[in-house]
């Protein structure tokens, strides 16, 4: 009995050699595990909600006075910082999302300029017009 328990220790801390058989066998049936293990046991879908890419989309451009308008999705958001007024901190996040999401953005600074909340009839938003504009490199 005491061996089968020192065993089940050693087995736990893998406290064995490396290049011994048990170790060995104990990373044969890791592999094994990950190898043939059913994926729907672990119920791992991709998740299409936390990219932001499809979240934003660029609505129109103003070439005369060099400002795009981008609409991005209200779930792109975290709850607490939707809200139906431009903030700072509303500011500030739209202008993170869209400094990762938007290739035409990602090099260069630019400033929002106006944020405009679209709301659904019951009251809750869902979407957000962002308006933004290039800044010149310092």
């Amino acid at each position: 009995m005491r061996t089968v328990w020192r065993a089940i220790v050693r087995t736990i801390f893998w406290s064995y050699e490396r290049g011994s058989w048990p170790y060995d066998l104990a990373v044969i049936l890791i592999v094994l595990f990950v190898l043939v293990t059913p994926t729907r046991w672990f119920h791992d879908q991709p998740q299409a909600t936390t990219a932001f890419g499809s979240k934003v989309q660029l609505e129109s451009q103003d070439s005369a006075s060099q400002t795009h308008t981008y609409r991005l999705d209200a779930t792109a958001l975290s709850a607490d910082k939707r809200t139906a007024h431009a903030t700072p901190e509303l500011e500030r996040e739209t202008h993170d999302i869209l400094a990762r999401t938007v290739d035409e953005l990602k090099d260069q600074t630019f400033q929002v300029v106006h944020i405009e909340p679209v709301s659904s009839q019951d009251g809750s938003i869902l979407y957000y017009d962002v308006t933004v504009h290039p800044s010149p490199l310092m």
